[in-house]
Parts: structure tokens; sequence; C-alpha cells
């Protein structure tokens, strides 16, 4: 989570960094911070659903550079939650500062919010170009500082714990990371970098030791001691370095919180004299606390300071050199099979699903949206209901679900159990606990595991040990729904909802879904989409996922996506299509000279910096609800064990281009006229809207994936009109535009096997 402040007294200190001429070296990249500090840093747009592609382009270079300079990259990101939950309390500040701020981009205010597939896009692009990957169970930073401490190299990131950290092969800051401006002869390419070590710092302040390092980190009142105890331990420290006379003394009426402590440090040895004093300044009775032997805030001190020590024996290193899967017992990960803990590693699994299975609880991202409607995610809560039922309910709980016993649920219209303001819900939890509600006590450190509703509505959490009590009651003809809790956006404040796990028709236990065949597991899929197979036929493999989709959206999207919002959703496709042959080489194959105008014609469209007019704020919301529902099927495919092949992202949807073209088609311009003399990119329109259409009426209207009668509120007719002879003629160009794809595309067959 970072050090509080400890960033800018650092990078305020010029004395405290060497700088290097970085070359011909290992360099072990904190993935997370990496594609944070990149996208926010190059201006990509944030109001209208992201800039993919040349977010794509520009990771692209990046790791272009580093091989210009001999540098080979190793890729880090982070996992689940910390089952531990002594960090949820910051996670949820800051999932409601992003509400927030989601809204006063939407309105034209200032605010930083990440779009939703950036992380996705990342590590495609890093599988694309083969960069070492590897996510972690949890949160990265540990891992990270061991690996590079086995290789003796430096740590890429922008992360202040990284300034705790002893590592030989010292810390490059992002922000002095100049790899834009690549130096030096072809032969000896360089980027000019800042290195930090904790030797700079302790001899900058003149402490003794740099196990003293982490002390400061935990003192700061981050996770181990709360804010009132940190504020009176911060006063009683400064006072005691004056008196001690310790450190340079340098302005002590406006030093920062870090620096008083860096001062108050120098004034010892080692730890277990500085642990000493802080017992004593405390209150607590004798020394003891310096090993944990004793309650109170040392022992807490002493715990937090172990997350600095590092192993010398990485498990980061092992499975980059062809070993197993990091993870296991100690993450809560034992749950999955085998082949789920390696697509994990790779990055193929995404966090939230292992927050589902190992804590029974998912954060959802905020996205640009009208906040007076329903979240975005709604719409794809059907999904992950599925995904839910797959992850947590094994074959002995595949039943129907009932209503016996006299126990009443209290369902939303989306199939939540219930929503509630989150202090409230956070009040009922701790009244029915008996305790401070940290989470995971009751549950083995996994949520609230099954919740059971009261006749008054409020939810009781019982342990994970009484499970086995629960399935006697479904035996019985009861009903016990097992929930996640999902923290999702309500109005501008931040709701947790029991969202109920819903088995699939046909469903796979998750301990046999490594055996299952891929066509057990496509029917999964599809059928969760509500598509049949045959419906996706027309268009090319790479492409299915997308369609199935966009179907979905149309009859689940409120208010139901308008034609012209289709329209420009599926132009924006043709557009990334053509980047994608373009990008690919594959030009040949084509009338490129007809191609490439309309490929102009449509890039031409994008909503530029420079002119951007007031936010369609329906628009928005629509294709933020595509986003979500794209999101959840990717998570979904991936636990399946990608049925479908992955659509590539960074081609698929631009935020920019996509508004762009919805203002184009509303100021009275066609889709065929933008299209005109592009005869590939006419029947890929043309397929790609027919597809749609057929997929948007549902498969399965008996299915369980979506718990809900249809609507009938015409959802799939959107798709019928104003598409001009295309639609209709898309059937005719069937064959031909697969075979064309099919020549297109196989130099990224590689991406998919």
């Amino acid at each position: 989570m970072g050090v509080q402040g400890l960033t800018t007294l650092v990078e305020g200190n010029r004395q405290l960094f060497q700088d290097v001429k970085f070359r011909d070296s290992r360099l072990v990249i904190d993935g997370s911070s990496l594609y944070f500090r990149l996208y926010f840093t190059h201006g990509f747009d944030q109001q209208h659903g992201g800039d993919y592609d040349a977010f794509a382009c520009l990771l692209t270079d990046f790791f272009s550079t580093l091989a210009a300079c001999n540098i080979q990259p190793y890729v880090v990101l982070d996992g689940g939650m910390d089952p531990s939950d002594k960090k949820f309390s910051t996670l949820r500040q800051r999932l409601q500062s992003k509400i927030r701020e989601a809204n006063n981009l939407c309105h034209g205010r200032n605010g930083s919010v990440l779009p939703l597939l950036t992380r996705d896009v990342f590590i495609q692009v890093l599988i694309q170009r083969g960069v070492p990957l590897v996510q972690c169970p949890t949160e990265a930073d540990w891992e990270i500082a061991c690996l590079a401490h086995q290789w003796s190299c430096p740590v890429l990131s922008n992360d202040s714990d990284f300034y705790i950290f002893d590592l030989p092969g010292g810390y490059l800051p992002l922000s002095f990371f100049q790899w834009t401006n690549l130096s030096g002869k072809a032969s000896q390419r360089y980027i000019s970098a800042r290195c930090y070590t904790t030797n700079h710092l302790c001899s900058w302040f003149r402490i003794m030791s740099c196990e003293l390092l982490p002390l400061c980190a935990v003192l700061t009142g981050n996770d181990y001691s709360t804010p009132k105890e940190a504020d009176t331990l911060l006063a009683m420290l400064d006072g005691s370095a004056l008196r001690r006379g310790g450190g340079r003394g340098r302005g002590r009426a406006h030093n920062s919180r870090a620096e008083i402590i860096l001062l108050w440090l120098a004034s010892f040895s080692n730890v277990a004299e500085a642990l000493e004093e802080v017992s004593m300044l405390m209150g607590e009775e004798g020394a003891q606390g310096k090993r944990g032997k004793k309650g109170g805030l040392t022992s807490k001190l002493w715990a937090g300071m172990q997350e600095y020590h590092i192993n010398p024996r990485s498990s980061l290193a092992r499975w980059f050199s062809g070993g197993k899967a990091p993870g296991g017992q100690a993450s809560g990960l034992a749950q999955l099979p085998e082949c789920l803990l390696v697509a994990a590693a790779k990055g193929l699994l995404a966090p939230s699903v292992v927050d589902a299975l190992v804590m029974h609880r998912v954060l959802l991202v905020p996205q640009v949206e009208d906040s007076k409607t329903a979240s975005s995610h709604c719409a794809s809560r059907a999904i992950r209901q599925v995904l839910y039922g797959i992850l947590l309910l094994g074959a002995q709980d595949n039943v129907p679900q009932g209503t016996g016993g006299g126990a009443q649920q209290v369902k939303g219209p989306r199939g939540e159990v219930q929503t509630q303001d989150i202090r409230l819900q956070e009040n009922i939890r701790q009244g029915a606990r008996g305790g401070r509600g940290r989470g995971g006590r009751g549950s083995g450190g996994r949520g609230q595991g099954h919740i059971l509703p009261t006749q008054q509505g409020m939810h009781v959490a019982f342990s994970m040990e009484k499970a086995a009590g629960a399935a006697t009651v479904q035996a019985q003809g009861f009903s016990t729904p097992i929930c996640v809790e999902e923290y999702d956006r309500c109005d501008l404040n931040l709701n947790k909802n029991q969202v109920e796990a819903h088995p699939p028709r046909n469903h796979v236990p998750l301990d046999r879904l490594c055996q299952a065949p891929v066509a057990v597991r496509l029917g999964v899929l599809l059928e969760v989409l509500g598509v049949k197979e045959s419906a996706l036929a027309p268009v090319p493999l790479h492409l299915h996922l997308a369609v199935a989709v966009t179907g979905f959206w149309m009859r689940e999207a409120t208010p139901t996506p308008s034609q012209p919002e289709l329209q420009a959703l599926v132009l924006g496709m043709v557009c990334g299509e053509l980047s994608c042959i373009n990008h690919a080489g594959a030009v040949s194959k084509l009338n490129w000279v007809a191609e490439r105008k309309v490929w102009t014609g449509l890039d031409r469209q994008r909503v530029r910096p420079g002119e951007r007019h007031g936010m369609d704020i329906r628009a928005a919301h629509s294709f933020s609800q595509w986003q979500a529902c794209l999101w959840s099927a990717l998570c979904l495919n991936q636990l399946l064990l990608l049925p479908l092949p992955e659509p590539l992202l960074s081609w698929l949807f631009c935020g920019t281009l996509v508004h762009g073209l919805l203002r184009y088609l509303k100021g009275g311009q066609s889709a065929e006229s933008i299209l005109t003399g592009g005869h590939f990119s006419w029947q890929l329109y043309s397929s790609l809207l027919d597809a749609v259409r057929n997929c948007s009426f549902k498969a399965n209207p008996s299915s369980s994936a979506s718990g809900r009668k249809r609507r009938g509120r015409g959802r799939g007719r959107g798709g019928r009109g104003g598409c001009g002879g295309g639609a209709q003629g898309a059937g005719r160009d069937t064959e031909d535009i697969n075979n064309r794809f099919s020549l297109l595309m196989s130099g990224e067959e590689f991406y998919y096997d």
C-alpha cells in the first residue's frame, strides 16, 4: 500500500540517488505500477471508456526500448485481495473515491479513473511479445523484492515500499526512468535512470542499520496501528528525537511524518532498542513486545515489519525457470485445480475470480457512467452469478433453489439477495459477530461465506464449519443460497450486495473443470450468454466472444442500446480489424488502397482532445455496460479455460473512436457512406451486425443463467433497422469473409494456442 509521505521526502532529495546508464541487465517490473503510470502520464482517454489501441502501441514501444538496451524484463502482477483483510478498509475507501472521480469525469470535471479493460490489454500485449510475467496470489510487493534480491537486479516501480526493502540491485523509480529518450550508440543503447538503495537513505539520516527502516514504514499508521495511536506516537517520537539530538535537525517545524520517524530512528543501533522505547512511550510494561510475546502496539509493529523481511529464495524465480506456479495452501488457492493455478500465474485468471473463490467477495471497478441509474455492472450480473456457481457450488449443491422452512429471501430485480448502504451493512455484520468485523474471523479469512437470511431481511454470517449442516438443510428441501459480496456503486455510494451463486444448466464442478471437453465448456459459456453457436458462424473465430457479448448486451442493458450505438460499436470493431491487418503487414491480400481510405475515414471520427464537446452521458453509460458485459464474459471464459479465443482488446474497442462514430451517425450520416468503396470492410460490418442481431434473441429462454423471464420488450429488434442492404447481404458473403480472415489472421494463431 506504500509508505505515506516517503516518496515526496526521498524524491525531493537528489543526494539519495545515483545516476545510472541502465542496460544489459535483468529488470523486475512491478506490473501494476507500470500500467497505471503509463496510462495516466501519457494523456490517454478516461472519459469515453479508454484509448486501448494507443495504450497497446505505447506498451509495445516500451518493451521494444528495453530490448534495444539488452534489458530482460520480468513482470510481476498483483493478484487477489489479502486474506488477512487488514487492507480491506483502505480498498473500500479507494473504491468510494473512484466512484466520485468517475462521476466528475462524466460531467466534465477533473478525475482519474483507469478504464475497465486496461489491465487485460496490458496482459495481452505482454503475452503477444513473449514478455515473462507472473500474477501473484495476492499483493506482489514482497514477491518482487524477494525475486530482485535473489537475482541482484533492480526493481522498476512507483511504490514507496521499495524505499524500505533492502535490495542489492537497487530501486529504479518510474518517475526517473527516461525510457522515451534512448541514449548511446546503436550497439550501446541505454536508458538514463536514477537508482536508489537503502544505504543512501540511512547515510543521509545517519541511521546505523537498514534493518530499522521497516519500523519507519509501519509507524506511519498503515495497517498496523490506528490513526489515533499513530498521531499520539508521532508526537512522542518527535519529542524523543529532539531530546536525543538525532538526525540532521533541518527545519523541524516542516518535517513530514516519515522524516520525523527517520530522525528518531537515528538514535538507535538496532530494532530492539527502538521497539523498547516505543513500548515505554506507549506505557506498555517491559520490552518483551519486541518479539511479539506481549500484546499491544509493539507486537503489531513487529508483525508489520516482517512484511519487509526478504526471503533469499524466491518462488517466482522457480516459476520463471519453468517450475510450479506460486500459491498453494498459504494463499488460499489450494482450492483451485492445477490447470487453473497455472492459468492464474500466467495472468489468465482475473484476480476478481480468485477473490470470489477465496474471500467470497468481489470489488467491481467504477466506470464513467450515469450515476443516476443503476451501475453498469448490473447488466452483467447474470454472467457473474454463473461464474460464482462454478467456483462455489459442487455437484451436490446443484439443486433447484426453493423457499421451504420459513426462511425468507429478499431478492432484487437482478438476482441480488440484499442491497444496503455499506455503513448499515457493516453495523449489522459487526453486531451479529459480536466483534469488530474484520471480514473473515468467523470463516477462515474468506469473508462471509454462506449467508443465512433472517425474516427481517438481515444477513447473519455463519462459519464455514457449518457448511455441512447447510448441505443437510438443502437435502431436506430447504434452500440456503451461497452468495458472494459484490461491492458496487449505488448512486454515488459504495454498496455491498449479496449476489447469489447460480450453477449453469450443465454444471461442471470446479474440481472437474480441467477434464471437461472443450465442447462442454463452450456449451456452458454460450448458455450463459444466451447464444447458439450457429449464430456466430458468419464471423471470424477471434470475434465470436465479442459478438456473443454484444448480443447479450443488447438484451440486458438498460435502457436498450439504440441502433446508432450498436452501429458505432460495430464500426469501431471494423476499424480495429483494419488497424490489426495493417500492423500485421497483411495488406497485400486486400485492395488496400480502398480499405485504407475506409480506415482513414473511420479513424478521422475520433473525439480529439482539443475538440471535445459535451459528454453524451447516455452513450457513456451504454458503452460502459458493454465493457462490463465483456469483462464478466472474459472472466468466465478464462475460468472455463478459454473455450473461445480472447479477442484482441486493443483492436476491439476504443472509446474516443466509438463516441465519435456515434456523433457522426447521430448527425445524419449513414454507416454505408463511411464504408463506401471498401468491399472487405462492408462485408465485415454487415456480417458482424447480422450476427449480433441473431445473438440478441436468447437461445435458451429456460436457462438458469439469468434466472429471469424474457422481458418481451423487443430488445432484439434494434439490430434490424437502419442497416441498409449490408445486413441482408451478409449471409451471401459469409464463406468469402471467413476465407479472407483465415489468410489475414494466420499470423496471430500463436496467441490463441
